[in-house]
């Protein structure tokens, strides 16, 4: 008599796996469930997905150029066939502008992550793991940084460094780095001591391969977390960039900016201010759901 074959499914939930391949699947499918069991984090997940689809294909979806001007439509209420969420003082259509600036923020945002994340992973990791004197260094760099407050340091910077695209992420990454340090030096304190790594030691494997073969990809899940988490304020923080006219320079469709450009004409005209506005809260709310998904999905005190 043939045995039935098992359903895809209890191949992935088997707890004897034949393969390094079946184990990595099965892990993964039992994070997805994990986290899509969470309507929340679903929903976080859905905006940002549609998000970065808008910033691909935006030239193609934007139904007017979002730098050209049209002074007789200037201040057309939302609702009407050619403006669906109205003009700007300008005559420039809102909903494309939006379109638009969904990428230059996200690319912000994303370039942000890209600069701090491997800084704080690498400082982190090296204090934690080789300790004595070069944690006390990096840690002391550490705090220094982290008893400044992060806005006003960027502020600083961002007026130091000049109004643009570019000096606005040099200006956040340079105060971003320092939480992913000391989350990335507390696991890598934990980490050390395992069992494991002691077995790595003992068959010789040198302290540069324990770092990054072991150290640092045990350490990226709760450092990814916490890059998912500081999106929103991330986020947050180049709009205010661009409010106070330090960011992205005019005739840029950056959110922050288009918010600052509407608030001259709040009581005659709120979409223009308040479209935008209500843009950069939706993306915030998603990355925080999104995050709060993930934290509970890696979370060491729930199982895989």
């Amino acid at each position: 008599m043939n045995m039935p074959r098992p359903t895809w499914r209890a191949w992935l939930l088997t707890d004897t796996p034949a393969s390094r391949r079946q184990a990595a699947l099965g892990l993964a499918y039992r994070r997805w469930r994990r986290f899509s069991g969470n309507p929340l984090s679903v929903f976080g997940l859905s905006i940002l997905a549609l998000l970065v689809i808008v910033a691909v294909i935006g030239p193609w979806i934007a139904p007017h150029d979002p730098l050209r001007q049209v002074l007789s439509d200037r201040l057309l209420p939302p609702g009407s066939a050619a403006h669906w969420l109205g003009t700007d003082q300008l005559g420039r259509d809102i909903l494309s502008r939006i379109i638009y600036g969904s990428r230059l923020t996200l690319s912000i945002a994303i370039l942000v992550v890209v600069v701090v994340v491997p800084i704080g992973l690498m400082i982190g990791t090296t204090a934690g793991f080789f300790g004595g004197w070069v944690d006390n260094v990096l840690m002391r760099v550490t705090d220094i940084a982290l008893a400044f407050p992060k806005i006003v340091l960027a502020l600083a910077f961002a007026a130091a460094l000049g109004p643009g695209v570019f000096n606005a992420v040099i200006a956040i990454s340079i105060t971003a780095w320092p939480a992913y340090a000391r989350l990335s030096r507390a696991e890598t304190l934990r980490l050390v001591q395992a069992d494991f790594i002691h077995v790595a030691r003992l068959q010789g494997a040198s302290n540069l391969r324990i770092l990054l073969r072991y150290i640092v990809p045990l350490c990226s899940s709760s450092v990814i977390v916490r890059a998912t988490l500081d999106m929103a304020g991330i986020i947050l923080t180049v709009a205010g960039l661009g409010f106070l006219g330090l960011g992205a320079q005019p005739p840029s469709p950056e959110w922050g900016f288009m918010v600052a450009s509407g608030r001259n004409v709040l009581l005659d005209a709120w979409w223009v201010a308040t479209i935008p506005g209500f843009a950069i809260l939706l993306v915030s709310l998603a990355f925080n759901l999104l995050g709060d998904g993930l934290r509970d999905v890696f979370d060491p005190r729930h199982g895989d």
